[in-house]
């Protein structure tokens, strides 16, 4: 399916998560290419919710595809059956196009694409593990700004995607032709360990940050202090004690196979945040 053709007749483009990290920077792109968007969140009009299952056929009434992402996290209980419900109803709603953002390396992840490929729809699958916005626009920001960044992660690299990628990678995918029925697995050019991407931050914002490998236990009691629900508990002990255990360290070529390039380094990501301004805080 073209979808420069199937928005001819202006039947948007809808985005679950669209004020998220990729979904926002999807919506520019796809704008930019004269394509109509529609906007999954609370706040969206129709406002789009997970947890209430009468908000999904208003958002899908007339789409012509939807790009899916899932909070907090695919891998958590009663992912998988919100994923496959939501998509047979795409399918029912005729809107047959879903192109979903999956986990890299969670086994859980794998239960929740498997129901999008149970549907009946049109599928596409993104996988992707740690963005390097986790560094910026989320919960590792108000670390480096501390000058610390402390995980439960000692010698294992990760090949940290930039977000700007991922959004790139959804636009072909969704605008294109030749993705149905294919697994991307989109990663950053070259792994680094999470001292090494600290370093890197530090040097391109010129402020003194450093690393601190914490124990496991050490983790639990910090992010336990931290007043968070029970579920992001489970999920960040989870991500930070299972999946990273090298798993995900390998590179893969799917930024190269969707788009022809190779993907943002790390490296490129740290200088752009830090001429935004966005590490320097209080100083």
């Amino acid at each position: 399916m073209d979808l420069i053709k199937e928005s001819s007749g202006r039947r948007p483009i809808v985005i679950v998560g669209g004020t998220g990290k990729t979904g926002r920077r999807l919506a520019q792109r796809l704008a930019g290419r004269g394509l109509a968007v529609r906007i999954g969140s609370r706040s969206g009009n129709p406002p789009f919710d997970w947890e209430n299952r009468a908000t999904w056929a208003p958002l899908l009434q007339n789409a012509g595809a939807v790009y899916v992402t899932y909070a907090p996290d695919l891998a958590v209980p009663g992912a998988p059956e919100a994923i496959g419900a939501f998509s047979r109803l795409a399918v029912e709603q005729g809107v047959r196009r879903v192109v979903l953002l999956s986990g890299r390396g969670e086994e859980g992840a794998l239960l929740s694409e498997q129901a999008l490929r149970d549907s009946g729809a049109d599928w596409t699958i993104l996988r992707a593990s740690w963005f390097c916005q986790n560094f910026s626009e989320s919960f590792l920001l108000d670390q480096v700004l501390s000058g610390t960044v402390a995980l439960p992660v000692t010698d294992v690299t990760e090949p940290f995607i930039d977000a700007e990628d991922i959004a790139d990678a959804a636009a072909e995918v969704l605008s294109g032709s030749g993705h149905i029925g294919h697994v991307y697995e989109l990663t950053g050019p070259r792994a680094l360990t999470f001292a090494e991407a600290t370093e890197a931050i530090a040097r391109a914002s010129g402020r003194d940050i450093r690393y601190l490998s914490l124990s496991s236990a050490q983790f639990a009691s910090a992010l336990s202090q931290q007043g968070l629900p029970a579920e992001v508990l489970a999920l960040m002990t989870e991500l930070f004690t299972v999946v990273l255990d090298g798993r995900n360290s390998g590179i893969t070529d799917g930024v190269q196979r969707v788009l022809g390039r190779k993907p943002r380094d790390f490296s490129e990501y740290a200088k752009i945040t830090a001429a935004a301004g966005v590490w320097e805080g209080d100083e």
